[in-house]
């Protein structure tokens, strides 16, 4: 889609989705690594569990489709040969703390004067202005300044963070559609844009309900783990089955109500509906006021139906019926799904410093007009450079002495 744009990647892992995002959407995303290689790089798991900066499945993940060079920003000729990089790319990705790019000489007035049309993005924790725009953070921080963490885990315990850092990946998206719309304007009138992402602000985008629910009710919206929290009740969202989890929510009247009728009839023909569920009146029920006796006297039998079924077979029925329940997959589940295989969702790709294939998700988007795919691996480190500092005029013997100086 964006084929012929070049974009330089300057990020650490807080912006790596962006380049990732413009990569697939066929920009030449070219990673600009530190001589000796990111730092990301000792992030795990590795490839057969042995640490090494070439195996880092998180590097994989996060960079594949993009070229890579080594450079040391900070040295005057390391800044000479950005100067020149410059000049042959649409965008500059950075996730440097506030300030950083301006004492380097690469502020967005500096990158304007090299390019005038040149499009920076900026992904910081806090964005570039406020009180709190030079404090540092991780993503349990953010994610416990944003509320995420204050909804997450169970009710009876602590937080929960989630298993891999979430702000970031937000951030990262939203640069890459930040980006996107500073490219659709520089089409229309030829100007460059700063495009400023706040991990704090991309993360707290997705509070979603707790907001809304606040402003209306006055009522701040709780962790409640596998559970959906309502006025006077928690009702079991996540539900054991015989070989792993479904997803259902008990919702009565107008929107739920054709589920439960049916989901009834279903555990009747198995003998497994009491008399209570089969006297509801679901047309009429509001989950939202129902006490937790209720509640519990509903869970209860289709908490057992659902533990004698396996997810495929939920599932199957599920769909047949009309009914709203969906299983939770695992990798291994979704590696085996059949509406993903139909669509090509996965791809090997080859890997030939390691002897193999490693499996990817192909596109996040299909388009009836250009691929939107996973290429190629991410880069070994400074893997590019002699092809990418050729275009800028640097030879071989170049090259070598760059490498001595410690610029490459």
């Amino acid at each position: 889609m964006i084929s012929g744009c070049r974009a330089l990647d300057l990020t650490d892992e807080n912006g790596f989705l962006c380049g990732k995002i413009l990569a697939d959407l066929g920009a030449d995303v070219i990673k600009i690594e530190r001589p000796g290689g990111d730092p990301s790089r000792r992030i795990g798991p590795f490839w057969a569990d042995v640490p090494h900066p070439e195996r880092s499945l998180y590097w994989f993940a996060y960079n594949s489709n993009k070229r890579g060079v080594t450079l040391n920003i900070e040295a005057a000729d390391g800044k000479e040969i950005l100067k020149e990089l410059v000049k042959t790319a649409d965008f500059v990705i950075e996730s440097f703390p506030p300030g950083f790019m301006d004492k380097l000489g690469f502020g967005y007035p500096a990158l304007s004067s090299i390019r005038k049309d040149i499009i920076l993005t900026s992904i910081t924790s806090f964005g570039q202005t406020g009180p709190y725009h030079n404090y540092q953070t991780s993503d349990i921080v953010t994610m416990g300044m944003t509320g995420i963490l204050y909804q997450t885990g169970d009710s009876d315990r602590p937080p929960e963070h989630m298993s891999i850092p979430q702000a970031c990946m937000h951030a990262g998206a939203d640069g890459a559609v930040g980006t996107m719309m500073a490219y659709y304007h520089r089409e229309m009138t030829g100007e460059g844009q700063h495009i400023d992402v706040s991990m704090q602000q991309s993360t707290a985008w997705f509070l979603a309900n707790a907001v809304p629910l606040w402003e209306l009710n006055g009522v701040v919206l709780k962790r409640s783990g596998s559970f959906r929290w309502s006025l006077n009740s928690t009702q079991r969202q996540v539900w054991p089955c015989r070989d792993g989890y479904v997803f259902f929510n008990i919702v009565g009247g107008r929107t739920g109500a054709k589920t439960l009728y049916e989901l009834v009839n279903w555990m009747d023909g198995k003998g497994m509906a009491d008399d209570y569920l089969k006297s509801m009146d679901w047309d009429n029920f509001d989950m939202w006021n129902a006490d937790q006796q209720m509640v519990d006297r509903i869970s209860e039998p289709i908490g057992k139906f659902f533990q004698a079924l396996d997810k495929s077979e939920i599932a199957r029925e599920a769909a047949e019926r009309q009914i709203s329940i969906c299983p939770l997959s695992t990798m291994e589940d979704l590696l085996n799904d059949p509406q993903l295989k139909a669509r090509n969702f996965w791809v090997e790709i080859e890997h030939p410093e390691l002897n193999t294939k490693i499996t990817y998700p192909r596109e996040f988007v299909k388009s009836s007009e250009n691929a939107c795919e996973t290429r190629f691996r991410a880069p070994l480190i400074g893997e590019h450079n002699q092809e990418i500092y050729g275009e800028i005029g640097l030879g071989k013997q170049d090259l070598v002495t760059l490498k001595q100086a410690g610029i490459i």
